[in-house]
């Protein structure tokens, strides 16, 4: 099972190395540390994900860093939330069928999981940088 935190509004300039030695400082164990990175730029988009080993490890760093100060910022650090899946999309509305009333509307007035967004279905479109990240961490 994973215990994996959230480690947030970091500055762009931290690295995992920089986050395993604040780790080791504070006698707290990570099995791993993966800093979020934009895919065209390589730079920091100021979060990471740290793998703990048990859920008292998780704990414990969550104490250490959430709220802790760093330049003029504080830190955030929570249990990671797990990636949403396709079907995971805030709504409670079935999807719309195609003979039904709603689907002979102009776009415009179709329910939203219906309209389309530059010319591709949300179903289709491609997943964010950020969904691909996280789903190789988790």
């Amino acid at each position: 099972m994973s215990f994996t935190v959230f480690l947030g509004n970091l500055p762009t300039w931290v690295t995992a190395d920089d986050i395993k030695q604040w780790l080791a400082a504070e006698d707290l164990v990570a099995d791993g540390v993966k800093v979020i990175r934009n895919h065209e730029t390589q730079e920091s988009k100021g979060f990471a994900f740290v793998e703990a080993p048990t859920p008292d490890e998780m704990q414990a760093i969550i104490r250490r860093f959430d709220r802790a100060p760093l330049e003029d910022r504080l830190l955030r650090a929570n249990p990671a939330q797990p990636p949403k899946g396709k079907d995971a999309r805030g709504t409670s509305a079935p999807p719309v069928a195609a003979n039904s009333s709603a689907a002979q509307l102009p776009q415009e007035q179709r329910p939203a999981q219906r309209r389309k967004r530059g010319g591709k279905d949300r179903d289709r479109a491609p997943r964010s940088a950020f969904a691909t990240e996280l789903a190789k961490v988790l």
